[in-house]
């Protein structure tokens, strides 16, 4: 699957298969906007096709099926005013919620690395497939922003506060805790992937998603609780607050090891990112659909985009990679509500809209 003849994004048929490969293994498969239009693309031609009985969603490479969106471009976007945030948002969010309703069976691999962009073409799939090396998170707080491509409303339907938790810490999910979270249906070793791989792309022409279901099955351990799934009595009573200073209070007075650590991790944080996230995971719990929250999420990403935050995070993690962010306001209780209120704020004509 190493693919470096081919372009940044495979889409060909195999056997009764469409099969959709980001290939761009160097970076860890990060997905640009013409990846995002190809995806679309594809979609369109294998919907199309009868021929075409499932979609298989993989990345090239060892390393992950995809480390995010291109946050380099978005970075120097951002920093002359531009417009990439807007356009790339707008269509990325518009092809999550498409494939969230996809008609055929979309099986995704979600193999290694898998964090935000890589979470939005995978984890709003009909059958969501982690491995042994499964390693999915949603780190965005730290780079001044929040959990977007339709995280707000995974992590939201999360059980108890296993989203509030992993959407404020930006930890890492095993396989099976991806499983717990809502973010993934089975667990099957990466070993046994090709095997799979090859029974899928034999898929009868017709068949339905619990046909595919029951095909992975065959090759799934079953395992569906990881070690965070194990803290889930304590993270429920730590972060079922609707305040960020109340969960902060929580970790401090109960002064365990875990909720300490937790604490540290959070202290890394971007603040606005933190107070963000946590109102658009309780918002995302009233959600009645999916485009609800992207629509909510558009909005508050046009208002990171241009804000100091986000340049400064993604400047100390992916640019100068000194990891010493100087976050803007630099404590979570000057994170007022008129500087959160344009977040949440509709936008007129740019609003976001679905087919």
């Amino acid at each position: 699957m190493s693919g470096a003849e081919e372009g940044d994004l495979v889409a060909r048929m195999e056997g009764s298969a469409g099969i959709i490969r980001l290939n761009r293994p160097k970076a860890i498969n990060a997905v640009t906007l013409e990846m995002f239009r190809d995806v679309d693309k594809a979609l369109d031609r294998f919907e199309a096709d009868p021929a075409v009985a499932v979609i298989v969603l993989e990345g090239a490479g060892e390393r992950g099926l995809c480390a995010g969106g291109d946050i380099r471009a978005l970075w120097e976007s951002s920093k002359v005013n531009g417009d990439l945030g807007k356009i790339l948002w707008r269509e990325e969010y518009i092809l999550n919620a498409r494939i969230k309703k996809f008609p055929k069976p979309y099986v995704a691999f979600m193999d290694g690395i898998v964090m935000g962009g890589g979470v939005g073409l995978s984890a709003h799939a009909s059958h969501r497939i982690v491995t042994d090396r499964t390693r999915l998170a949603m780190p965005e707080v730290g780079l001044g922003f929040f959990p977007d491509v339709g995280g707000t409303w995974l992590l939201s339907r999360s059980p108890g506060e296993i989203g509030t938790y992993f959407g404020l810490t930006g930890q890492t999910m095993n396989g099976p805790d991806a499983i717990h979270a809502k973010f993934a249906d089975a667990v099957v070793p990466a070993a046994k992937w090709p095997q799979l791989r090859d029974a899928l792309i034999k898929v009868r022409q017709g068949a339905t998603a619990a046909d595919v279901s029951e095909l992975i099955s065959s090759f799934a351990i079953g395992e569906a609780a990881g070690p965070v799934a194990a803290r889930q009595t304590t993270i429920d009573a730590l972060f079922s607050f609707d305040r960020m200073e109340d969960i902060v209070t929580a970790l401090k007075r109960d002064g365990s090891e875990f909720a300490l650590a937790t604490l540290e991790t959070l202290n890394e944080k971007s603040p606005r990112g933190m107070v963000v996230t946590l109102k658009l995971l309780r918002l995302a719990r009233t959600a009645s659909n999916l485009e609800e929250c992207l629509v909510r999420e558009y909005r508050a990403a046009l208002e990171v985009f241009r804000s100091d935050d986000f340049r400064e995070g993604v400047r100390a993690a992916v640019i100068d990679k000194d990891r010493n962010p100087s976050w803007s306001p630099p404590r979570i209780e000057d994170v007022t509500p008129d500087l959160l209120a344009p977040y949440l704020a509709e936008i007129g004509a740019d609003e976001l809209k679905f087919n």
